[in-house]
């Protein structure tokens, strides 16, 4: 017998988002990953209890971005897929403002450069996601139609038409 259960389901959802930019979301993230575990280890090669624990926390971050982006790099963990599922379950904003936030923490921390530039591409990867959540650009057709209808609204408004009232 076949368990159905256990499978996941498909998300049926669409956020809107295309399928490059989805990978080029979830690459920044494996990239903002690897600077964040290179940064954080470097970071706490160091005396200073600051830089020890902004290194931890980049490090965190790190293990995070790849456990939520890529969770086949976490095969050993028993809730990676869990966790992962969940993720994908987030809006984009949400995703923007949680990756954001965790790659600013350690900045606040200690400010360094290798703070800086360890958690920069995580930070942007927080930031496509929130021009993800902005949502599509419009077509120019659709565009121009919605400023010809404003034009005729305003006209209508002021009672006027090509300038000449009436």
């Amino acid at each position: 017998m076949v368990d159905e259960t256990a499978a996941p389901a498909p998300v049926a959802e669409d956020d809107g988002m295309s399928w490059w930019y989805r990978w080029l979301c979830k690459i920044a993230g494996v990239l903002g990953g690897i600077s964040c575990a290179i940064s954080g280890v470097w970071m706490c090669v160091t005396v200073n209890p600051l830089n020890i624990a902004a290194g931890v926390w980049m490090v965190l971050n790190a293990f995070v971005l790849f456990l939520c982006e890529v969770p086949f790099c976490c095969q050993f963990i028993e809730f990676a897929n869990a966790v992962a599922a969940r993720a994908d379950k987030l809006r984009p904003w949400q995703k923007a403002f949680f990756y954001c936030g965790m790659a600013i923490f350690p900045v606040f921390l200690s400010f360094s450069f290798t703070t800086l530039f360890g958690n920069a591409i995580a930070f942007a990867t927080g930031v496509l996601y929130g021009l993800a959540s902005l949502g599509k650009k419009g077509d120019a057709v659709s565009y121009a139609r919605l400023n010809h209808q404003k034009q005729g609204d305003e006209e209508k408004m002021t009672g006027t038409t090509d300038g000449v009232p009436q």
